[in-house]
């Protein structure tokens, strides 16, 4: 492969630029080689919006090419957190039964709640676009050119809700005057089949396209013990196509599509524990006849012959709600409906004009549609105790303008951001018995449960104006400041009201008022509007002690914007939704990055002071978010890489680590905490480690063996705020293995094993053990292999 020319960077965002040939080296002076060894991999990234180098950026990156990233077997934005440090990266959010709600967490900051109530922690970017819904932020790696991830709040160049870190995804842009393609076909384990390939098609000298597609397949690997449905399958397809136009030397436009489509049976979470004594557990059992269960908290008359015995816990009797209704780390006990699907698709725009030498104009032009469903049947046994069934409709715009400036000491960027989100989501949750304890009779002679039901259409108008400056005032010595002004506007207008029995249909049309089917009403029809705005800001100063050596000290704030909650069993005062504040972060770092031959090594240090955290509370049984914490959290990064030149030798790893510490806990009236100052944050591991080892061994002039090694080490970790040990995970390694033969670099054929030692090691975790008394837990994919062959022409 050839050198990446700086210039050429605007539409691949990342390049490692490798040496040359051994016949065309041994053609060059020592002098020259040298040279080229200590540049043989230059990696420039656009963290700050326009290309530069890695190691003169001051903010702590991640980069990785799209070779990086299959060699380490990253095949999803959830493989990231293999190889990145401080960075946590969860399918299947905690309250939601879909496979494809990401839960992301940098640095110990992030958003727990996948609805669409509550905005992302961490800003996810594809090809420069804020992807607004957690379950868009699941993507497949297909034609992808390269993925950054910024830790850290990135709060002034970054569209919305940068408060974590920011990760940006670039897919391949076309090539001009080269038909080529590539494809490749994998087999493995669980009946895995999975197939991707791209074509690049020159238009004319000036217009190029490229498409691609792929699809996966693979059976689930918990099963439910009831019909033996598989749970955590796969079953997905992609398509992108990309459209690139040079009307005029100074005049880029590119035009972009991508489509991903999901339809599996459901996350696969299993059963963590059930508090039997707990109030719902208790109806359940008495309800079901397990021997010598009790209601001790329930207002009847003492003595009733349905109570039976003293209450008697942990008996083996299917109709008891305790623990015994465990079956293991891969069985499923519920027997409720499971559904996970997903349908995601967005085009874009973006046009690049070169006003001068030193002046570029970009506008960012895109719209984005997410469908979503997902049920699960959260207690995971037989009973009744919770069922939830999310299905979300979102449709996003947003436009984006940016004025660069770059001419001797002097860089900058101007921007203004427009941002305008509508979704309307429909919560169904089934739950053992309704609020009142009126109807537990009814519970008791068999009757079923309730159903709360929950309407929404929620809107958010973002508008926002941002600028940086960055300027070298001596050899060497850079200092940067940026600003930028956020506003946004909530609007959140809903119903919920509960139905009992939970199988009696929906009323039609809603009623307003009053619900004479069913129960009470909690949420009225009316519309709720909040404004949120902040100005935030970042500072840094880079200094080049030598040419191999970067330090910089840094300063950044960001904020996250609030909303209101949608969740109920109670009617909160007036029947008015209650509304949250925005979150911030003001962050402090300090950083060294050095490049020594064949070498690289860099460092960064931060305190990050959080305050009004979006914390859980619990109003009886319900979780709602309350701004109700404040939180200092400290850590260490390093990412190391050796690349011996003329050698086919690679090394690189990765480590980080985090103190972080709840320093108080607001008092709401009310609800209850599920958290205490003192504890820890969920997904802040306090130790993260990896590394990856190959070589590449030539087997004459046409092949090249290539064995690979890699491994990853996370600390204990908890899901959820506060301390539940029925899910949290002690520390675990996880490792890869795989080997890989290429001929004529042009066919490949790969082996490898994920997850080589068959560890079991818990990726997701929830519980409400105090009220309705269930945990569930989700293990990642036992052992697995895989044969994969690719192709390129």
């Amino acid at each position: 492969m050839g050198h990446c020319a700086l210039a050429t960077l605007a539409t691949a965002g990342l390049c490692w630029s490798l040496p040359a040939t051994a016949q065309d080296m041994s053609t060059q002076s020592d002098e020259a080689s040298a040279n080229a060894r200590q540049d043989s991999e230059t990696i420039v990234v656009t963290a700050r919006r326009r290309e530069e180098s890695l190691q003169e950026t001051p903010i702590a990156v991640s980069a990785f090419s799209a070779a990086t990233l299959e060699n380490r077997q990253v095949t999803q934005t959830q493989d990231l957190e293999k190889i990145t440090p401080s960075l946590q990266f969860k399918p299947a959010g905690q309250l939601s039964g879909n496979s494809a709600a990401s839960v992301v967490f940098i640095r110990g900051i992030g958003q727990l709640d996948p609805t669409a109530a509550v905005d992302p922690g961490v800003g996810m970017y594809i090809d420069d676009v804020y992807v607004g819904r957690s379950v868009g932020g699941t993507v497949e790696f297909g034609d992808i050119a390269s993925v950054e991830v910024l830790r850290g709040p990135q709060g002034t160049l970054f569209g919305r809700n940068t408060i974590g870190g920011a990760i940006l995804i670039r897919t391949k842009d076309p090539e001009f005057g080269e038909f080529s393609g590539r494809a490749r076909l994998r087999a493995g384990a669980d009946n895995l089949i999975e197939g991707f390939g791209v074509i690049n098609v020159p238009l004319a000298d000036n217009m190029a396209a490229r498409v691609s597609g792929g699809f996966r397949k693979r059976d689930g690997y918990v099963i439910r013990a009831f019909d033996g449905l598989d749970l955590g399958n796969d079953n997905s397809r992609t398509f992108n196509g990309a459209l690139r136009w040079e009307p005029a030397s100074n005049l880029t436009i590119s035009l972009r599509g991508d489509y991903t489509k999901r339809k599996e049976h459901g996350a696969p979470f299993v059963f963590a524990g059930i508090n039997e004594n707990a109030p719902v557990p208790a109806i359940v059992s008495v309800g079901a006849g397990c021997p010598g269960a009790t209601i001790p908290f329930a207002p009847l008359t003492p003595g009733d012959p349905r109570f039976g015995a003293p209450s008697v816990p942990q008996i083996d009797d299917p109709r008891c709600a305790n623990d015994f209704q465990a079956k293991g780390k891969f069985v499923n006990g519920g027997t409720a409906k499971v559904l996970s699907t997903s349908e995601v698709w967005g085009v874009s725009g973006t046009a690049v004009l070169d006003l001068n030498d030193a002046v570029t104009l970009k506008s960012i032009t895109a719209y984005r549609s997410t469908d979503s469903r997902g049920i699960r049947d959260a207690d995971n046994t037989p009973f009744e105790i919770l069922t939830t069934d999310v299905g979300s409709q979102s449709k996003q715009f947003s436009q984006e303008l940016q004025l660069q400036y770059d001419s001797g000491p002097l860089s900058g960027i101007l921007g203004g951001y427009y941002f305008n989100e509508d979704t309307d989501e429909r919560a169904t949750v089934y739950l053992a018995f309704p609020p009142t304890p009126a109807v537990i009779g009814s519970i008791l002679d068999g009757g079923p449960g309730s159903r709360d039901l929950q309407f929404s259409k929620l809107e958010t108008r973002s508008l926002a104006a941002f600028g940086e400056l960055s300027y070298e005032i001596v050899t060497g010595l850079e200092l940067t400041g940026g600003l930028r002004y956020t506003e946004d506007r909530k609007t959140y207008q809903g119903t919920v009201f509960n139905l009992f029995p939970s199988t009696l249909p929906d009323p039609d049309p809603l009623p307003t008022k009053a619900i004479p089917e069913g129960g009470p009403l909690y949420i009225y029809n009316t519309p709720n509007r909040r404004t949120f705005s902040a100005l935030t800001g970042s500072a840094s100063a880079r200094y080049e002690f030598t040419d191999w050596l970067n330090a910089y000290v840094s300063y950044a704030r960001s904020f996250k914007s609030g909303g209101f909650n949608t969740r109920y069993n109670a009617p909160p005062p007036d029947y008015e939704p209650v509304p949250f504040n925005e979150e911030t972060v003001d962050s402090y770092e300090i950083g060294a990055k050095m490049e020594m031959g064949d070498f690289r090594l860099n460092l960064a240090a931060f305190q990050a002071n959080y305050k009004d955290i979006q914390l859980v509370f619990r109003e009886g049984a319900v979780p709602l978010l309350f701004n109700a914490g404040k939180a200092r959290i400290r850590g260490f990064e390093a990412e190391a890489s050796y690349h011996p030149w003329g050698t086919g030798l690679r090394i690189d790893a990765g480590m980080s680590t985090l103190d972080d510490k709840i320093l108080s806990i607001t008092e709401i009236p009310g609800a209850t905490a599920t958290v205490s100052p003192g504890d820890g944050l969920p997904l802040t591991p306090s130790f993260q480690g990896n590394f990856a080892i190959s070589y590449e061994f030539p087997l004459g002039e046409r092949y090249t063996l290539t064995p690979r090694f890699d491994g990853s080490y996370t600390s204990s970790l908890t899901f959820i705020t506060g301390s539940v040990p029925e899910i949290e995970q002690d520390g675990y390694f996880v490792a890869n293995g795989s080997v890989e033969l290429a001929v004529d670099e042009k066919w490949k054929i790969q082996a490898g094993v994920i997850n080589l030692f068959d560890k079991d090691y818990l990726i997701q975790g929830n519980a409400s053990l105090g009220t309705l008394g269930y945990a569930e837990k989700i293990y990642a994919r036992p052992r697995n292999w895989y044969v994969q062959v690719s192709a390129s022409f």
